[in-house]
């Protein structure tokens, strides 16, 4: 996985709204890139609402957020407005995204192995530098932490 220091992976995305989204279009702004599982999974629905809850004071702090998974536009569409998501999520059906920055790793659920988005936060700097990693994130308390390191 990346590191803080670290350059970050450009990368080019198909945002819920299927326009295309790049990492070079928010160059002097903070990005909080988030990886998740799944749409409309509780944890998954969990993090996206505290990320809502919380983009008054991230949007104060200058912050852009970005969500990412491998589900549909489709699917983004729907989760996004079931919760009333006030920021763009991208789909990365081909986990490219996701490998670039290393959250696509292998997992093990009840003895079987596969591969899958580990839940992680990326904080990219206003240069394009990776400023912060939260690998393995843990859904309660993750955005409130967040929001202090910012």
């Amino acid at each position: 996985m990346l590191k803080a220091g670290d350059k970050a992976p450009e990368f080019t995305g198909t945002d819920d709204q299927g326009q295309t989204v790049a990492l070079k279009d928010y160059r002097g702004k903070k990005v909080v890139l988030y990886f998740y599982p799944k749409d409309n999974t509780p944890g998954c629905t969990q993090e996206a609402c505290d990320f809502r809850d919380s983009m008054a004071d991230l949007s104060q702090k200058g912050v852009v957020v970005l969500g990412v998974s491998p589900d549909s536009v489709s699917s983004h569409q729907k989760f996004k407005a079931k919760f009333s998501l006030p920021f763009a999520l991208l789909s990365d059906g081909d986990h490219a995204i996701a490998e670039a920055y290393g959250a696509w790793q292998e997992k093990s659920m009840y003895g079987r192995k596969y591969m899958g988005i580990v839940r992680s936060t990326f904080v990219i700097d206003e240069e394009g530098n990776i400023a912060e990693v939260h690998g393995k994130v843990k859904v309660k308390g993750h955005v409130a932490g967040l929001l202090k390191s910012l």
